[in-house]
C-alpha cells in the first residue's frame, strides 16, 4: 500500500468507524461485537483497494461488507433466523453508491450511541475514553498519550466499559424523560472535558493539544446537529467554538502562555466566533440559558470586543453572578473574583478569593494562587504577590503554566509597591 492510500484509509477509519460501529451496535445490541465488525471490515479494505481503488462511497461500501458479516456470524452463532432475515432485508436496499437511504439511520444510530457511551453504569473516565474510541473514532494509543494515561490503563477502561454496558444489558436507544436529561448533562460534561483537556492541557509540555479539541468541537457540532431543540447543547457548542476562537492567540512562538488581554486579537478566528454567536443566538431563541450558555455569553463579551479595553466587564460579572446561582462551585466563584476585580478593582476581588482559600476542591488547584498572586501584584503587595505565584509555580502539572508563573513571580522583585 502506497503512503498516500494508507494516509487515505487512515482518514476513512477516523470518519467512518464511528458511523459503522453506531450502526452495527443497533443491530447486534453488542458494542463489543458491533467494533469488531468494523474493524473485520476495515480489514477487508485494506485487502482489495490496493487493487481496486478507493470506491467512490467509501463508508457504504465498509457498511455493506460489515452487516454481512454481521448475518453470517448471526446465522452461525444463533438461531435467530428472524433477526437475519430482518438485517438481509436491511442489506439488500443498500448499494455501494447509495448514501440517502441510511445517513439519516446513521444519525440516528450515531446519537444512541453518543448516549449509551454515556450510562451512568460507566464511569466518568470510562466516558471519555469510550467516547473517543467509539463516537471520536481515536485510537487506544492516542487517547493514551492525550491523557497521559498508559496505554493498558486506557485499554482496561474501556474493555471494562464495554464489559459493564453489556452485564447492565443497557438498552440502545435514547432515553426519554429524567433520565434522557440525566444522561444529556454527563454527555455535554464528557464532551466538554475532552475540550479543556485540549485547550488547556493539564500536564505535560504543551499548553494545547489541538486534535483533542477538534474532536470535541465536532461532537458538539455533531450532537447539535442531532438535537436541535436542546438549549443547552447549542449553549456548549457555542462555548467551544468562541474559545477555540482564540487558540492561535493563546501561545506564543515558543509555547508560551498569553494572557486574554495581552492576546493578538488579529489572530482570533472569526469563522469560528460567527459559529459561535450563531449557536448561542439558537441557545437564547430556546429558553433561558443553562450553565453552558452563560459561559458562551461571557466568552461572546470577549469576542465582540475588538480591544481589551471594550470588554463589557460589568456584564461579564452579572453573568458569572446568574452562572454562580445556577451552579455554583468554587471554580466558578474564583472566575466570578476575575470579573469582579476587571470590573470594580482588586480589592474587591480579593475579598472573594479569600474567601475561597480554606475550600478543599481548590488545596491543589493552581489557579487559586494564581489569581490572588495577580490581585495582590495589583495592589502593590508585591513579597506576598511573589509567595502566591511560586506556591501556584509547585501546584501547576503543565510545564508551560509552571515557567509563566515562575516567571510572573519574577517580576515582582523590583517593580513598584
Amino acid at each position: 500500500m502506497t503512503r498516500e492510500l494508507d494516509a487515505a484509509v487512515a482518514a476513512i477509519w477516523r470518519i467512518e468507524s464511528p458511523k459503522l460501529i453506531a450502526r452495527l451496535s443497533r443491530m447486534l445490541r453488542d458494542i463489543g461485537r458491533a467494533e469488531d465488525l468494523a474493524q473485520d471490515a476495515f480489514v477487508s479494505a485494506l485487502a482489495q483497494w490496493p487493487e481496486q481503488g478507493i470506491p467512490r462511497n467509501p463508508g457504504a461500501w465498509l457498511m455493506t461488507i460489515a452487516k454481512r458479516r454481521a448475518i453470517d456470524q448471526i446465522r452461525r452463532n444463533e438461531t435467530l433466523e428472524r433477526k437475519g432475515a430482518e438485517l438481509a432485508r436491511e442489506s439488500s436496499i443498500e448499494t455501494e453508491g447509495d448514501t440517502a437511504s441510511t445517513y439519516d439511520e446513521i444519525d440516528d444510530d450515531m446519537l444512541r450511541l453518543i448516549f449509551v457511551a454515556c450510562h451512568p453504569v460507566v464511569s466518568k473516565e470510562a466516558h471519555v475514553a469510550l467516547t473517543l474510541k467509539l463516537v471520536g473514532g481515536l485510537t487506544t494509543p492516542e487517547i493514551a498519550r492525550a491523557f497521559l494515561v498508559s496505554e493498558p490503563t486506557i485499554a482496561q477502561r474501556i474493555v471494562r466499559a464495554k464489559r459493564t454496558l453489556s452485564e447492565a444489558r443497557v438498552p440502545f436507544e435514547v432515553p426519554a424523560g429524567a433520565e434522557r436529561a440525566a444522561r444529556l448533562s454527563s454527555i455535554l460534561e464528557t464532551i466538554y472535558l475532552i475540550f479543556n483537556e485540549g485547550y488547556a492541557a493539564t500536564a505535560g509540555d504543551d499548553l494545547l493539544r489541538p486534535a483533542l479539541v477538534e474532536d470535541a468541537l465536532r461532537l458538539g457540532r455533531m450532537l447539535a446537529i442531532l438535537m436541535p431543540h436542546e438549549g443547552e447543547v447549542h449553549g456548549l457548542a457555542a462555548l467551544m467554538e468562541l474559545q477555540a476562537s482564540r487558540m492561535r492567540a493563546r501561545v506564543g512562538p515558543s509555547g508560551e502562555p498569553i494572557l486574554l488581554l495581552d492576546q493578538d486579537r488579529g489572530k482570533w478566528n472569526h469563522l469560528l466566533i460567527g459559529r459561535g454567536l450563531k449557536a448561542l443566538a439558537r441557545a437564547e431563541r430556546l429558553g433561558a440559558l443553562g450553565p453552558y450558555g452563560l459561559q458562551a455569553a461571557i466568552a461572546a463579551c470577549h469576542a465582540r470586543a475588538a480591544t481589551p479595553e471594550q470588554t463589557e466587564w460589568e456584564r461579564i460579572a452579572a453573568l458569572y453572578d446568574a452562572l454562580a446561582a445556577l451552579s455554583p462551585s468554587p471554580v466558578i466563584e474564583l472566575n466570578r473574583a476575575v470579573a469582579v476585580g476587571m470590573a470594580f478593582g482588586a480589592q474587591a476581588a480579593l475579598e472573594i478569593v479569600d474567601a475561597l482559600l480554606a475550600e478543599p476542591a481548590l488545596r491543589t488547584y493552581h489557579l487559586l494562587p494564581s489569581v490572588r498572586g495577580d490581585l495582590l501584584f495589583k495592589l502593590g503587595r508585591m513579597h506576598e504577590a511573589r509567595a502566591e505565584f511560586e506556591r501556584a509555580a509547585s501546584l501547576a502539572r503543565n510545564n508551560r503554566d509552571r515557567t509563566f508563573l515562575l516567571q510572573r513571580a519574577r517580576a515582582t522583585v523590583g517593580a513598584k509597591r
